[in-house]
């Protein structure tokens, strides 16, 4: 018992040594290539057994033949351990260089995207470690939403631009007419200057409309949307809505109808929430030929209240079915706008998104319907 203690001490002090300088190397090299750090791990693992060999071989005396043959033994052994070192570490430097190679071109690619298309990252083909093959999955992953991004800002910054001309063509025209209708008042010349002054009057209030549209619209962009909610029936809520879009329905000669309204109760902004609907109804009332009907719903749908609004707009196409809730879109077609800025819908989408909803559109027979889910109260 007392010899195998002896053994294993002299086995320790000798590895023990080995194993500092094997650790001061690493750190020493801890900046350098994957295969350096693997050949020391390798020498500190070999020269280990080696030091402790050679220790209690001293220790016990060997003659030199035994100790010839265990340092032969252990030579061997370094050898082979050292060349499956190098081999491993050429394996993970080969996954390491094509990983790299295939980041810099996302990056490149990335680059010369901004001007010409997306750059995606290609996977690489060699055979690699499981850490660097999951660094390869996460890089692909992160290319893919890195191009859906860039998609979504293109197409922000499409949209801004064309709301940029539309809002300036929808300023020109009116202002031209202002300055036109105060310039006869102030010659004199006006056949009937009070209807000049309704005109002025119902031109003044469109403008200030697309002035509160673009800061409603700003605001909820900013994220700055501030909501006091409160709990409400929904019946409250379409009942204020179509009592303020009636005599618009009327003036065109479009029957509102609320038949499917049931008491639900929601948790919302209700003068939010009222602007919503009434932006829905009023799309809904310009696009629906006199002598149509437009109707609201409200269902409850699991842990969701749905609000629909179904117009007769004749449908709209399916290419722009996408675009309907974006900023500036004023539809092709059936449902060109007679005026407007394109921003009610924009408005209503950032409004129900800021209570956790979301705005969706689909074509149903004769028209479409928009429909507006919330979450329901608890």
């Amino acid at each position: 018992m007392r010899d195998l203690l002896l053994i294993a001490l002299y086995a320790a002090l000798g590895a023990a040594a080995v194993g500092l300088a094997g650790l001061l190397a690493l750190r020493a090299l801890r900046r350098r290539s994957v295969a350096v750090s693997l050949a020391v791990l390798t020498a500190v693992a070999v020269g280990s057994m080696l030091a402790g060999t050679l220790s209690v071989a001293w220790a016990m005396l060997l003659n030199q033949h035994d100790l010839g043959v265990v340092t032969t033994v252990c030579a061997v052994a370094a050898v082979t351990a050292t060349a499956t070192a190098l081999l491993l570490a050429r394996w993970v430097i080969s996954g390491h260089r094509a990983l790299e190679q295939a980041a810099r071109a996302l990056g490149d690619a990335g680059e010369a995207g901004t001007h010409s298309g997306d750059g995606g990252f290609t996977q690489p083909t060699t055979t690699m470690p499981a850490e660097l093959a999951s660094l390869s999955r996460q890089l692909a992953a992160t290319s893919a939403k890195l191009a859906a991004s860039r998609g979504r800002e293109r197409a922000l910054e499409a949209s801004r631009r064309e709301l940029v001309a539309w809002i300036s063509h929808d300023l020109r025209s009116p202002l031209a007419g202002l300055r036109a209708m105060a310039e006869a008042l102030e010659d004199g010349i006006a056949e009937d200057p009070a209807r000049y002054h309704r005109q002025i009057r119902g031109e003044v209030d469109r403008l200030s409309g697309m002035v509160g549209d673009l800061f409603e619209l700003s605001r909820i962009q900013a994220g700055s949307l501030a909501l006091s909610p409160t709990r409400m029936s929904v019946y409250d809520l379409v009942s204020d809505a179509i009592a303020g879009a009636d005599p618009l329905a009327v003036e065109r000669g479009v029957r509102l109808a609320d038949d499917g309204v049931e008491q639900l109760p929601v948790e919302v902004d209700g003068r939010e929430m009222t602007r919503v609907l009434a932006n829905l109804l009023v799309n809904a009332i310009h696009r629906t030929p006199a002598d149509g009907t437009v109707a609201v719903a409200a269902r409850r749908e699991a842990d969701a209240v749905v609000l629909s609004v179904t117009d007769g707009c004749g449908g709209i196409p399916a290419d722009d079915l996408p675009r309907v809730f974006d900023t500036g879109w004023r539809g092709t077609g059936a449902r060109t706008p007679p005026g407007g800025a394109g921003l009610g819908l924009a408005i209503v989408r950032g409004i129900v998104e800021a209570h956790e909803g979301r705005a969706a559109v689909c074509n149903v027979p004769g028209g479409c319907r928009f429909e507006v889910t919330l979450p329901a109260a608890r």
